[in-house]
């Protein structure tokens, strides 16, 4: 297959894994109306084309919490990146940090921090859920700290699961999930070997590092739906602000009010998101929700957008909204199924060079000249 673009490394990833695997990163929730409407409401906004501005000297880079990245891009925290391909959190670090730009590992990974942060050269990002067991939460921070993690990523539009009907049908959950999901990698003999019998351990690192056990595949959905907080309130953070002094992202914003609450709260930067459309369907799209979001706390502190980003037109797009710097999540897991880190390299260079085209046809030759005036009206 001739790989041009991250629709290409879709395809790729689909034919390589099994259905359980393809199914659970591609999906939404419900009947998907947010997930398509994340794609399509982005794609809908067009820019201004300016010519004759004598292009040739871009600057793509930019400096957030201290660090220089050489992309608007951070890579967003995927649960199970390590079942995409072998130990695939370290894979897509390596990438990630040899491009530049920021790696967030999410708390439900299979390979735990301490494997992966030794494994790059710059620090890496960490995200971590509203969870009812709080000793894990403190225990994966001092975990973090110590891994010399500069930046926290506190998700918190999943107080429950949504329902992602794709799970049940696909094997990943429900009536017999466990038999499927056997039966599917006997037929996708690729994936089998690289992660299925050369990618083990396969259980969530950082929960079993806490715990002193091994816990599974089959115990995912099963610790996340104990452990999730429906409770939890802006006053219940408070001890994490007090007890993290590292850089602290809000994810999961949009709505105008939480995002005035975050910078309340001190955050320093939130994720205008919906969970990729996993979650509540029916939510706005991140392209409609940044810009009112935009309007009312640019400049108080970082914004971050995800949910719907396929190419570098689209990091153009949501910077010209609003956004500070764009995070990237089902298009690199794709190219991480298809070809592993090879795959995250050439996937996030070929962003780069459609953000070079985009910024070239609007007249803008440094991140920091994107804006609303970008916009064609």
């Amino acid at each position: 297959m001739i790989i041009s673009s991250s629709t290409d490394y879709r395809a790729a990833a689909k034919a390589k894994l099994p259905p359980f695997l393809f199914h659970y990163i591609d999906g939404g929730s419900y009947n998907e109306n947010t997930l398509r409407n994340n794609v399509s409401d982005l794609q809908d906004i067009a820019l201004k084309q300016k010519v004759l501005r004598n292009m040739s000297d871009l600057d793509l880079s930019l400096d957030i919490f201290g660090e220089h990245l050489s992309l608007p891009i951070a890579l967003s925290p995927v649960g199970l990146t390590g079942m995409y391909a072998k130990r695939g959190e370290v894979q897509a670090a390596k990438a990630a940090a040899d491009k530049g730009i920021p790696f967030t590992m999410s708390t439900v990974s299979i390979c735990p921090i301490e494997e992966v942060a030794p494994a790059i050269e710059r620090p890496m990002w960490f995200q971590l859920y509203v969870l009812k067991d709080r000793g894990f939460m403190k225990n994966v921070l001092q975990r973090a700290k110590a891994a010399g993690v500069t930046t926290l990523v506190f998700t918190v539009d999943m107080p429950t699961p949504g329902a992602r009907y794709r799970d049940m049908h696909s094997g990943m959950s429900g009536k017999h999930a466990e038999i499927r999901r056997v039966l599917q990698a006997m037929l996708h003999p690729s994936w089998a070997i690289d992660v299925g019998l050369m990618g083990k351990p396969h259980d969530l690192g950082n929960i079993s590092t806490y715990r002193g056990m091994k816990t599974a595949l089959g115990d995912y959905i099963g610790w996340l739906g104990d452990n999730f907080d429906p409770s939890i309130s802006w006053q219940d953070l408070e001890w994490i602000r007090d007890y993290w002094d590292g850089a602290l992202v809000i994810k999961g914003i949009l709505d105008v009010d939480d995002a005035k609450d975050a910078v309340s709260f001190g955050a320093d930067g939130i994720v205008v998101s919906n969970h990729g459309g996993r979650q509540l369907d029916g939510a706005m799209s991140s392209a409609k929700a940044l810009p009112i979001i935009a309007d009312a706390v640019k400049g108080e502190l970082k914004l971050f957008v995800d949910s719907g980003i396929r190419n570098g037109l689209d990091v153009v797009r949501m910077l010209a909204l609003g956004a500070d710097c764009t995070m990237l999540g089902r298009s690199y897991i794709y190219a991480l199924a298809a070809q592993g880190e090879g795959g995250v390299a050439n996937l996030l260079n070929l962003y780069e060079q459609e953000i070079r085209v985009a910024m070239t046809l609007t007249g803008a030759k440094s991140i920091s000249e994107l804006g609303r005036h970008s916009l064609a009206s």
